[in-house]
């Protein structure tokens, strides 16, 4: 584990992550203290990448739970084969097994059980792994409550079989994008931090990591312009994400520098609703690239 805040910011840099000091101070600290990470922000402000950063660098197996609606224990902990389990009540009873207890004792074995990510992460045979458990906030609000014995002590009681703990607590990191609100015990046994969208120095920092191929005129261009695009009034404002790929778009077609015509002709890249682009097409994009060309190009000196 990394033995301090700026240990913990050159791992995440190892890795690609441009993490600024309270970002890094609140991974540092969950990882001492052995305390749940809860990220919350914004699609696309790259609280999912530091799960990945973190298993890649630390390093760890990483185990994810994708959160859906209706999302159930069977999905997300463990689930019985049944199957396997009747055919051994067959096999028993064939073999002249008539005790009913002993059957049932029998059946309810750990060979029977297939582990789903929750229990995947707890159990002692697998290794050390990071749990990221993804955009909760999708998940019901009931399947919150199922979360709460596996944050606070790092363990699962299954009523068959009884509890498996975990040797090595598992670094676990939680994400939402605020669609609904999470609830307060959850939170409680967590370390909190809200991701928000970079500002220029960052973002630019972090396109030159993930997308190097950008020309560093371009790269300017590109983050002043969504940087201002990110205060205008819009559906679904553009992510990290979105401006690397944007770039990288950008460049795949030669373009040097904004013009336009390339603006107009890859919003699609930038923005995923229709509304969006047609609000941003044609003047409001020139208006944005003026201002952009005005503040990336170099003064003459006197």
């Amino acid at each position: 584990m990394p033995a301090d805040v700026e240990a913990t910011q050159r791992l995440l840099a190892a890795g690609g992550y441009v993490a600024d000091r309270a970002l890094a101070t609140a991974v540092h600290l969950a990882l001492r203290m052995r305390r749940p990470l809860f990220l919350e922000g914004e699609p696309g402000t790259g609280k999912t990448e530091i799960a990945k950063v973190l298993a890649a660098e630390l390093p760890r197996r990483l185990v994810r739970l994708q959160c859906y609606d209706g999302l159930d224990i069977s999905a997300a902990a463990y689930e019985w084969n049944h199957a396997r389990q009747l055919m051994a009540i067959r096999l028993a009873e064939a073999a002249g097994e008539h005790d009913a207890a002993a059957l049932e004792r029998g059946i309810y074995d750990r060979r029977f059980l297939q582990e789903r990510p929750l229990l995947s992460a707890l159990s002692p045979e697998h290794g050390p792994a990071v749990l990221l458990i993804d955009e909760l906030d999708r998940a019901d609000e009931p399947f919150e409550a199922f979360l709460l014995e596996i944050l606070a002590d790092n363990q699962l009681t299954i009523p068959e079989l009884g509890t498996i703990r975990a040797e090595v607590p598992p670094v676990v990191v939680i994400t939402s994008n605020r669609t609904r609100e999470v609830h307060d015990a959850i939170r409680r046994r967590c370390l909190y931090h809200w991701v928000d969208y970079p500002d220029a120095a960052r973002e630019r920092a972090i396109l030159e990591r993930r997308a190097p191929q950008v020309s560093a005129r371009l790269a300017a261009q590109v983050v002043a312009f969504v940087q201002r695009l990110r205060g205008g009034d819009y559906f679904k404002l553009p992510g990290v994400a979105e401006t690397i790929d944007w770039a990288a778009a950008l460049s795949a077609l030669n373009a040097t520098e904004l013009e336009p015509a390339a603006v107009d002709e890859t919003l699609g890249v930038l923005l995923k609703y229709q509304d969006d682009i047609a609000k941003l097409r044609g003047a409001e994009a020139a208006r944005l690239l003026s201002e952009v060309r005005t503040e990336t190009t170099p003064q003459a000196p006197f």
